[in-house]
């Protein structure tokens, strides 16, 4: 590498992921000096970027992006994925948020852990391309594990960086990440597995379905699609109904917004049940039976629910249903 009068800085965008952890590695190795960026939304969080962090002595600054990533995330300009993943545009998004700090905190250039070909829609060749030129950073990418790859880089014209310590990995196959993390001795790091809750299925379900019916979203209504069942009765009412302890503590604990209702079985162990921002009266009652019905309570009888609404107790009584009668609602 060519010498500089200033030490070369670069800002990596991190996952905590062994790929994240290699590509700092080498630069590192050559005597660059290297700080991470991870960032975190509803839908994806930095934990496992801020272990790999500590671990092996990288910086990093966290970033909260949900409100520049939910005006994203409704009309993505690539769109989405196979569920309501928009990958394209996540990374443009994370490159060019990345590239505002580089701006603002002087680094050199930017870097991350993407490999040529490990994911066949948003890693290949034209893929890359895209989302620098959408990030306004055409050229200020490196890809440390895929370089020797990839067309030459400002930083590695500049001399920055030495092109011939880089490397030219591609494909699905783990085997040369591994064998370098050996040569590194890295021993601790996360399996590779698909953080994004976008991805999900049934979580993009629930999604859609919220964006369709509301304009404007609290954090916790997105927190609330994690958890429990979820039940569409009309334009303006849903049901949460929790699955587990976990699941009913969590919708106890998220439930503090004017207008919620909580329904919970009076004499027999059964699920918390939340009504987002309160219903009228039918929606109630079938709150309550699904409350019922997921309950101990037996089937078929006059089963006691409290409704709990701004501290406010009242009790109805209605018939234990079995939850397959509600199945048309469930989202």
């Amino acid at each position: 590498m060519t010498n500089n009068l200033h030490k070369v800085k670069a800002l990596g965008l991190s996952s905590g992921g062994l790929d994240s952890i290699l590509s700092a590695l080498v630069l590192k190795a050559e005597d660059i000096e290297i700080e991470w960026i991870s960032f975190e939304t509803p839908f994806f969080s930095a934990s496992k970027a801020e272990k790999a962090g500590a671990t092996i002595g990288i910086p990093i600054t966290v970033k909260n992006i949900t409100g520049r990533y939910l005006k994203m995330l409704k009309d993505p300009r690539f769109g989405y994925g196979k569920h309501m993943n928009p990958c394209l545009d996540c990374h443009a998004l994370m490159l060019k948020i990345a590239g505002e700090v580089m701006a603002k905190r002087g680094f050199n250039f930017i870097f991350s852990g993407e490999v040529l070909g490990q994911r066949p829609m948003s890693q290949t060749k034209p893929s890359l391309r895209c989302v620098e030129k959408a990030a306004g950073l055409v050229g200020h990418v490196l890809r440390p594990l895929s370089a020797k790859l990839l067309p030459i880089t400002i930083p590695e014209e500049k001399g920055w960086v030495n092109r011939e310590a880089l490397l030219s990995f591609s494909g699905r196959s783990r085997k040369p990440q591994i064998a370098l993390a050996e040569e590194f001795g890295i021993t601790d790091y996360p399996a590779p597995a698909g953080g994004c809750l976008l991805t999900d299925a049934t979580f993009s379900r629930r999604l859609r379905d919220l964006f369709a019916h509301q304009e404007t979203y609290l954090e916790r209504d997105f927190e609330l699609l994690k958890m429990g069942r979820h039940f569409r009765l009309n334009a303006t009412s849903k049901i949460i109904v929790g699955r587990t302890q976990k699941d009913n503590q969590k919708i106890k604990n998220l439930s503090h917004q004017q207008g919620d209702i909580l329904l919970k079985v009076s004499n027999f162990p059964g699920p918390v049940v939340l009504i987002p921002q309160g219903a009228g009266r039918d929606a109630i009652l079938k709150g309550a039976c699904l409350c019922a019905g997921y309950s101990k309570a037996p089937k078929g009888r006059e089963i006691i629910v409290n409704v709990i609404k701004n501290r406010d107790i009242e009790s109805v009584t209605v018939i234990s249903t079995p939850p397959g009668e509600f199945r048309e609602y469930m989202i």
